[in-house]
């Protein structure tokens, strides 16, 4: 496996969060770290870059989000698609209940 480092700290060692995860979950991460860059839609980038659909690659994020190894690799971008992912949680139970958020 390719070993990926990911941060230096204050004493010069090297982090080696990113070992944990699979070269796929790596590509995820970095995938949405920087999405916006992939010219056309976002689902027709994860078509061609991972070969799965949008629903998929959606399965795959969430459940990689919430892994230790991927919230020690990019601790800023994974905390952000969790708070993302819990607030549209949020918007939709409000929907159900008829409430306004």
């Amino acid at each position: 496996m390719h070993s990926a480092r990911v941060a230096t700290d204050s004493t010069g060692a090297v982090e080696d969060a990113a070992d944990a995860l699979s070269r796929r979950d790596r590509e995820i991460l970095a995938f949405e770290r920087q999405w916006w860059k992939y010219a056309g839609a976002k689902e027709q980038a994860i078509r061609e870059l991972f070969d799965m659909s949008a629903t998929r690659y959606y399965q795959v994020l969430n459940a990689l989000i919430d892994t230790p190894a991927a919230l020690s690799a990019d601790p800023m971008l994974v905390k952000r698609l969790r708070r993302l992912r819990a607030s549209r949680q949020r918007q939709r139970s409000a929907r159900r209940l008829g409430i306004e958020v």
